[in-house]
C-alpha cells in the first residue's frame, strides 16, 4: 500500500476548511495537517478528526515554513470572510486575505510543493451584468474584500507562472452547510436563515429578498477540491466553484419553512454596501476539468444543514 500523501490545510478549523479535512481523511490517502488561529474558525469544528494542528496565523511565516509538506499539496483556504468585515476594516482584510497567501505561496515554493489549491471567490466579478459570470469577464470588486480575493488568485497565478508551482485557484460562489457559524455579525446567509428560525425570530433580510446567489452546498465543495488534489489537476486561470443555479433568497426561505414545517418573519433592511445584487456561475470551465461531479441541489443541501443546526443544537 502506498504511503499517504501529505496536504496542509490552511484555515482548517473553518467552515468549509474542517468539512475538507473530513473528507481527505476519509479516504485514508492522505495525512492532513492544517494551520489555524481560530480568529473565525472553531477548534471544535476538528473534533474526531485526525490532523496535526499547527495552531497559529498563514501571517506567521515561521509557523507555515514548520507545517508545510516537502512533497504533496497545500489546499489554501485561510482567510478574512465576509465583505462588510472588509468594509469596516480593510486593511486587516488585506493583510490576511492578500499578504498572507503570498506567505502561503512562498512556504509552498520553498518546501517544493507539487500543487497549491488557493480559494478566490465571485465577489471578483462585481455586479457584472451578465447573465452567468465566466472567467474571462472583466473583474471589478466592489468591495475590499472581493479586492483581497482577486489578490489571492492573482498571485496564485503568478506563482505558477513565475516559479511553475502548480496552482489551482478557484472561485468559491456562496458555499453553505454543516459547520458554517451562525450568530455573529459576519454570518453568511443561510445559517443566519436557519438559526433565526429555529429561535422563532424574524429573519433579516438585507433588500426585498429577490436578490439572487448560486448556492453550493460543502460537500459538493469538498468532493471537487478533494478530486483536484486526487489527480493533481492545475490550470492556467481562475475556475468558477460553482453550478449555475440562480435562487433568490426568498425561495431559500421557502425551502426552511418547509423543512421548519413552520412560517418565519423577516425583517427587511437596507441592502449593505458592498452587496452584489445578483451572481451566478458559468460551470464550463469547472465540468471540463470535473466532468463527473454531480452537485448537491439546493433543496437537499438546505435539508442537511437544518438537521446539522437541529443534531448539534448550535443555535
Amino acid at each position: 500500500m502506498d504511503e499517504p500523501t501529505p496536504v496542509l490545510v490552511t484555515g482548517g478549523g473553518g467552515f468549509i476548511g474542517a468539512n475538507l479535512c473530513r473528507a481527505l481523511v476519509d479516504t485514508e490517502r492522505y495525512v492532513v495537517s492544517v494551520v489555524d488561529d481560530f480568529s473565525t474558525g472553531h477548534r471544535s469544528n476538528l473534533d474526531g478528526v485526525d490532523v496535526k494542528l499547527y495552531e497559529g496565523s498563514i501571517l506567521d511565516t515561521e509557523l507555515l515554513a514548520e507545517a508545510t509538506p516537502a512533497d504533496g499539496a497545500v489546499v489554501h483556504l485561510a482567510a478574512l470572510g465576509s465583505v462588510p468585515r472588509s468594509v469596516a476594516d480593510p486593511a486587516t482584510s488585506h493583510a490576511v486575505n492578500a499578504t498572507g497567501t503570498v506567505n502561503v505561496l512562498e512556504a509552498a515554493r520553498a518546501a517544493g510543493v507539487e500543487q497549491v489549491v488557493v480559494a478566490s471567490s465571485s465577489s471578483v466579478y462585481g455586479d457584472n451584468d451578465a447573465p452567468a459570470k465566466h472567467e474571462g469577464l472583466p473583474v471589478a470588486p466592489k468591495s475590499p474584500y472581493g479586492a483581497s480575493k482577486l489578490a489571492t488568485e492573482a498571485y496564485a497565478l503568478a506563482h505558477q507562472r513565475t516559479y511553475g508551482i502548480g496552482v489551482l485557484a478557484f472561485r468559491f460562489f456562496n458555499v453553505f452547510g454543516p459547520l458554517q457559524a451562525a450568530g455573529h455579525a459576519y454570518a453568511a446567509v443561510i445559517p443566519s436563515f436557519v438559526d433565526r428560525a429555529l429561535r422563532g425570530e424574524p429573519l433579516i433580510v438585507h433588500g426585498d429578498g429577490t436578490q439572487s446567489r448560486d448556492f453550493t452546498y460543502v460537500g459538493t465543495v469538498c468532493d471537487t477540491i478533494v478530486r483536484a488534489v486526487d489527480q493533481r489537476v492545475t490550470f492556467d486561470g481562475p475556475v468558477n466553484l460553482a453550478f449555475g443555479t440562480q435562487v433568490p433568497l426568498l425561495d431559500v426561505i421557502a425551502l426552511i419553512e418547509a423543512e421548519l414545517g413552520v412560517r418565519v418573519a423577516c425583517d427587511h433592511q437596507a441592502p449593505r454596501a458592498g452587496d452584489i445584487r445578483h451572481s451566478r456561475a458559468d460551470a464550463g470551465r469547472l465540468l471540463s476539468l470535473f466532468p463527473e461531479t454531480e452537485p448537491v441541489d439546493i433543496a437537499a443541501g438546505v435539508r442537511r444543514t437544518v438537521e446539522w443546526f437541529q443534531a448539534s443544537g448550535r443555535y
